[in-house]
């Protein structure tokens, strides 16, 4: 029997129903592989791996050699390989239990797979948006925020800007069709601040005057 570990939010990706005038315009999570190979450097571990590699069979080839290459390589591609799996793993765990949200009022990023947590980040306190676009359509949208608030770069990671660890930037990670998520974004976020701020008052209470009789003289 499957069982939706988030089945107790009203909408997905929120930890509440949002309010009558608020709409959401576009839900999404990170590509995995892009995650596995931007966060999790799955490059890199495999480069790593295929050095490794080569060095053990060319040391095997000349003592032994092709047998030799052979018994001394298998065992680090061995570990090459359950280190990719581990990694893809991992990627897509963080992928799956990631929502980003993006409403005519806000951003909201649904996030971890321990310890969940819902950031909710209003139009009016992003001050920047940052696009970093790769190959495939893939990107990075980071969001840098007004005010003095703070936010822990291990509980963000991987969805924040890569090297801000000073100043953490939360970020859309890794999402398909990036560009257009931007796009999408940018325009949400002017229609809304656009739109003029009404403050309601109490009315004021004029006082009543005073009457008395003036004696005419």
């Amino acid at each position: 029997m499957s069982h939706d570990d988030f089945a107790f939010e009203p909408v997905e990706g929120l930890p509440e129903r949002p309010p009558a005038h608020e709409r959401v315009l576009w839900q999404g999570r990170p590509d995995t592989w892009a995650l596995a190979r931007e966060a999790y450097k799955i490059n890199w571990i495999t480069g790593y791996f295929v050095v490794i590699v080569a060095w053990r069979a060319s040391v095997g080839a000349m003592e032994a050699g092709f047998a030799g290459a052979v018994a001394l390589a298998v065992p680090y591609a061995g570990l090459w390989l359950a280190a990719v799996a581990v990694i893809l793993a991992l990627a897509w765990v963080s992928a799956r239990t990631t929502v980003y949200t993006i409403t005519t009022a806000r951003v909201a990023m649904r996030i971890g797979a321990a310890l969940t947590v819902t950031l909710n980040l209003p139009f009016r306190q992003i001050a920047n948006a940052d696009l970093d676009l790769r190959k495939g359509g893939t990107g990075t949208i980071a969001l840098e925020t007004l005010g003095e608030t703070k936010f822990s770069y291990l509980i963000l990671w991987p969805h924040c800007r890569p090297g801000h660890v000073r100043v953490t930037k939360p970020a859309l990670r890794c999402v398909p069709e990036a560009e257009e998520v931007a796009r999408l974004l940018s325009e949400a976020a002017e229609a809304r601040i656009s739109e003029p701020v009404i403050e309601r008052r109490a009315p004021t209470r004029t006082p009543a005057p005073t009457g008395g009789l003036v004696a005419a003289e």
